[in-house]
Formats: structure tokens, C-alpha cells, sequence
């Protein structure tokens, strides 16, 4: 968050935060033992002035499964067997004008369980703004990590990206700062 204007969360995680805030994420996955840790992460953001962009709508069904029922809403009336799927329509056009206002995006991690229609529309949605973006040179689109690739995939816009790394955990670590072992080795 010392880094960036905004931060968007998407998928299981964004459950965490939302959680942290006191949603009620029914059976959505969630690491609520983590709910401390996103509160310190929010109050960072909020005091280095980074923007964090969480859903403030969602699909949400009881079933993970293709063609499965599902309701999209806000974020309250989210029912105990329930679970959040993919991020709302809402959330995408926030998410879209925040790439707009953006000269870089940074992409890692789908918005929702992408490999199950219809809890891919988000991410598809999303990874299109970005390409459309990227492919008028408005912005510098970078992705990265197994999941993120597949997603990009998925939508049909891997190729319209400025960058897609398939090293998910060297590219979180580069974006850290860490030194990858693959070029520390270059320089010796």
C-alpha cells in the first residue's frame, strides 16, 4: 500500500477483508483468523493514501458447480449457506474506472471462481477493460501467477496485455522488492 494509489482485492481474499469490516460472508471462503491482520492493512492504506477498492457487490450461490443458481447483491442479506462467488457488476465498473484513472495496472489473481460459468463473468469482464486499455496504450497492463494466466486465457486477452509472467511466486516477489534467485545468479 506504500506503493500504489490503489489496491483492488478481488476473490477469496477480498472475503478476508470484508469479513474484517464485519460482512457477513456466510460460507464464503475467508481466513477470518486473518481479520486483524487485513484491519492493519486497511488502516495502512487509508494512512499512506492508498486507495483499497473491496466488492461492494456480489454473486453469491450454495453450489460451486456450472449453471448453478445464483443471486447477485450487496453485500448485506448474504445467507448462511451461501458462499461469494465472483464479484459484482457494481464492483467491476469501480474496478474499470480505477484502471481509466490508472497509468499502470498490475494484475494477480482472478475476481472469482473463473473456471465456473457463470462466477467468471467479473474476471472476463474485467480482464477485457484492462486489454481494451492496455491495447490503446492508455495503460501499461502487467499480469502475473498460474491463476491470473488462465484467467487472461479464459477472457481471450492474454495477448493484448503489455506483460504476463507465468511465475506466480517469483513475480509477487519481485513486486515486493525480493531478490529472485534467477538474477542474483545472472550478476554473479
Amino acid at each position: 500500500v506504500g506503493k500504489l494509489d490503489r489496491l483492488a482485492i478481488g476473490g477469496g481474499m477480498a472475503n478476508t477483508f470484508l469479513y474484517a469490516q464485519g460482512v457477513d460472508v456466510g460460507g464464503s471462503l475467508a481466513e477470518r483468523d486473518m481479520a486483524e491482520t487485513a484491519r492493519e492493512i486497511m488502516a495502512e492504506a487509508k494512512a499512506r493514501g492508498c486507495e483499497l477498492l473491496l466488492p461492494v457487490d456480489v454473486v453469491v450461490a450454495t453450489e460451486v458447480k456450472p449453471g448453478a443458481h445464483s443471486r447477485t447483491g450487496g453485500l448485506d442479506g448474504i445467507g448462511a449457506e451461501e458462499k461469494i462467488l465472483d464479484a459484482g457488476p457494481q464492483t467491476v465498473a469501480r474496478l474499470v474506472d480505477a484502471m481509466r484513472a490508472s497509468k499502470t495496472l498490475i494484475w494477480n489473481g482472478p475476481l472469482g471462481v473463473f473456471e465456473i460459468p457463470p462466477f467468471d463473468a467479473a474476471t472476463v469482464a474485467a480482464a477485457k477493460a484492462a486489454a481494451e486499455l492496455a491495447k490503446a496504450k492508455l495503460v501499461v497492463a502487467v499480469a502475473g501467477g498460474g491463476d491470473t494466466v488462465s484467467a487472461l486465457n479464459h477472457a481471450g486477452v492474454a495477448d493484448d496485455m503489455t506483460f504476463v509472467s507465468t511465475a506466480g511466486g517469483a513475480f509477487l516477489e519481485w513486486m515486493e522488492g525480493k531478490a529472485l534467485p534467477g538474477v542474483e545468479a545472472l550478476r554473479a
